[in-house]
């Protein structure tokens, strides 16, 4: 990634790491999970996507979250706008509550055939196995 979109990035949000040498990034939320988050999100994301030069995956874990409040709706809204990208990229969920897990299952089948591959898992060793990256740099204070 480039440093300066990168800096921007990881100030947008706080509990956000990029790993260059496995072209990963890493999302660590904590507190309330909403729309207005979830489209904030999605902004600096496919920003980062129009100018870096190289696709990257993404991680997202649940475990630091208090409440989810996410319209079903918008769910499928953001599904839709994610899967016209082009880059194919690995995009893994961890959640170690139900409903963070039934949300990301939700988003792995509404993106299914997508270009952005997308998994849900409820053990972060198989969400470090899927785009084999270490198992330590997923975890929320690596």
């Amino acid at each position: 990634m480039n440093e300066q979109p990168l800096s921007a990035l990881l100030k947008t949000f706080p509990h956000t790491r990029y790993f260059p040498e496995w072209r990963l990034l890493t999302w660590h939320p904590r507190g309330l999970f909403d729309d207005a988050l979830a489209d904030k999100l999605i902004e600096v994301i496919g920003s980062e996507e129009r100018v870096e030069e190289v696709p990257f995956h993404r991680y997202a874990d649940f475990s630091g979250l208090t409440h989810i409040r996410l319209k079903v709706g918008h769910v499928f809204q953001i599904a839709k706008h994610r899967r016209g990208v082009s880059e194919p990229v690995k995009s893994a969920f961890f959640s170690d509550t139900t409903v963070g897990l039934g949300i990301a299952r939700m988003y792995e089948s509404l993106m299914e055939e997508a270009t952005i591959q997308v998994r849900a898992f409820r053990e972060r060793a198989a969400a470090a196995q899927w785009p084999g990256v270490p198992l330590e740099i997923l975890q929320p204070d690596a």
